[in-house]
């Protein structure tokens, strides 16, 4: 371990060529590194590849904290490799954050399962195995509204799915539609059982699926509610066009590009409704149930909340429609700060 002050890495994934011109002020992260220094910390690049992970496992083992910036999905790779190897250095004394261990129970579509209860909760299901997805999503699809699925772990919309049936009734061959959430994608029509099975392939690499009903609102946009621990550091509000059908244009028109994220303050008085139930009800609520304490949650991640149902006062609801732990970028003004300052307690405990 090293002494005074405290050596940071802060990890991203990039190839031999982008380790080798990494510096603190020419990465994406340089406000990080800003505020790192200015609370006396010692930060310092550690761009990881598998190739040479053995020499970033060297580089980490040398510092105290480790601050991790890799999507579970990234050009065709995943986390298989990196994961163990953050377990292990903080076996050895290392700090992580965002720990292999705590992203599971938080970072994954499966949360919102298993808070759906919870003041951000809807009407949530989950299916383990081919047979309960076969089962199951079909009834789910007897409703009036279209169903989201999500692949448990992914980024970028890979995985997630709108799907709405084009006729009532319940055949053993029911046609749906259905349009990815990655960018450029394209709605499809095709029988249900030719989806399902091309689903199926997600329980075999990430885990259970999670089906939730689409959100009539999304075209208000999305929340982003960005934390340092368990206090809300800043909002994003941005027009998504994800899971919503193209524009006559076409995937690649301006008209279908997403709109810009809006960052706001923590104070912004847009959100204080969201902010309040988010710090005071629903985050000590989700920690109780996951079994997670303050100083294991990350020291930056993120909430995206979509707008629920209007009540009869014509008061905003929210519903819960993703968590970000693994890479969270881009973050408000005052993320930096934060992040500094939780990392500088992380050393004191």
């Amino acid at each position: 371990m090293s002494g005074a002050g405290g050596r940071v890495a802060l990890l991203w994934r990039g190839d031999r060529a982008a380790r080798a011109a990494a510096t603190p002020e020419n990465s994406r992260l340089h406000r990080i590194f800003a505020a790192l220094a200015a609370c006396g910390l010692r930060a310092e690049p550690a761009v990881y590849a598998e190739e040479f992970a053995e020499e970033v496992r060297s580089q980490l083992l040398g510092c105290d904290v480790v601050l991790v910036w890799a999507d579970p999905l990234s050009d065709g790779r995943t986390r298989a490799a990196l994961d163990p190897l953050l377990r292990e250095v903080a076996a050895r004394g290392v700090r992580v954050s965002a720990h292999p261990d705590v992203i599971p129970l938080l970072g994954t579509k499966e949360v919102l399962h298993r808070t759906r209860q919870l003041g951000w909760g809807t009407g949530t299901r989950l299916y383990r195995t081919v047979e309960e997805l076969r089962a199951g999503f079909p009834e789910a699809l007897q409703t009036d509204r279209p169903r989201v699925l999500k692949r448990n772990r992914g980024n970028g919309g890979q995985g997630v799915w709108k799907v709405e049936r084009l006729a009532a009734g319940r055949s053993a061959a029911q046609r749906v539609r259905v349009l990815e959430a990655r960018r450029r994608s394209l709605p499809e029509e095709l029988d249900l059982p030719v989806f399902l099975e091309r689903c199926a392939a997600y329980l075999a690499d990430d885990g259970p699926i999670v089906d939730q009903p689409f959100q009539a609102r999304l075209p208000e946009g999305m929340i982003r509610c960005y934390l340092g621990a368990d206090r809300v550091v800043g909002f994003g509000h941005q027009l998504i066009k994800a899971l919503l059908p193209p524009p006559p244009e076409g995937p690649d028109s301006p008209q279908a590009q997403p709109g810009p994220r809006i960052m706001h303050p923590a104070s912004a008085p847009p959100f204080a409704r969201l902010r309040s139930l988010v710090e005071a009800e629903w985050l000590p609520q989700a920690m109780a149930l996951l079994g997670l304490d303050r100083r294991s949650l990350p020291v930056i991640w993120d909430a995206d909340f979509l707008y629920g149902p209007r009540s009869e006062a014509g008061e905003d609801s929210y519903v819960l429609c993703e968590i970000n732990v693994s890479s969270v970028f881009p973050i408000p003004d005052d993320a930096p700060t934060e992040i500094a300052r939780l990392t500088a307690e992380l050393l004191q405990a």
